[in-house]
């Protein structure tokens, strides 16, 4: 199992996971103990280099073709075509038309759209991880572990439940769906044991907000 490591510098790297000792495991449950981080756990923020790269050259290609225009103008060219209509356009169109009604609504909408697509962190793949203390005067270290990585970990566990044949796991944010098969053994005894062992491991995992197991199992 390995994690995604980021120092505040921005550098991030992929390092294994370690493995508590076993003296720090708790008696008869198998959890690690870890200490919380010494502030509230931030989610992991997307760069977005590339959305942000072809945003400014389409705007610095808008920009351009204006200031063309507008000195063309003003060196006693024509306007381009396309201005002059879009001029007319405004022109004999108010804002009172249906049609003009509907064209700012939809790009309100649209802008709404890109504005909270820009403030959310992004990297919904990866779920942040508990951090000890920092030393004094050392750079903060953040860790995060992706959802597949997750998600199979605790489907290992899941098979080492008697009675069970087959495991679906998916792992959110808040919840990790658990659909199990089991061939033999009562229902409710399979779902408990799966229960008790989800609770392990999704503790061991050592995220800053753990989600809460849903386990489902049949026939």
């Amino acid at each position: 199992m390995c994690v995604d490591v980021r120092t505040r510098g921005g550098h991030r790297h992929r390092a294994p996971a370690l493995h508590p000792h076993p003296d720090r495991r708790r008696a008869g449950t198998g959890a690690a103990v870890t200490a919380p981080g010494s502030g509230p756990a931030r989610r992991f923020r997307s760069a977005r280099r590339v959305p942000a790269g072809l945003t400014a050259l389409v705007v610095l290609g808008v920009a351009v073709l204006f200031l063309y225009d507008l000195a063309a103008v003003r060196a006693g060219r024509p306007a381009m075509s396309w201005r002059r209509d879009l001029t007319e356009l405004l022109e004999t169109h108010t804002p009172a038309d249906l049609g003009v009604q509907l064209a700012a609504g939809a790009a309100a909408l649209i802008g709404l759209l890109l504005l909270l697509l820009a403030l959310a962190p992004g990297l919904r793949g990866i779920l942040t991880m508990r951090t000890p203390d920092p030393d004094p005067g050392a750079a903060g270290v953040r860790a995060g572990l992706g959802r597949k990585a997750a998600a199979q970990i605790l489907r290992d566990r899941a098979m080492e439940v008697s009675g069970v044949r087959a495991v679906r796991v998916k792992v959110g944010r808040s919840r990790v769906g658990v659909r199990a098969t089991s061939h033999f053994r009562e229902l409710d005894d399979v779902r408990a044991d799966l229960d008790e062992v989800l609770a392990v491991g999704i503790d061991e995992l050592g995220l800053a907000h753990p989600p809460q197991p849903r386990v489902r199992v049949r026939r």
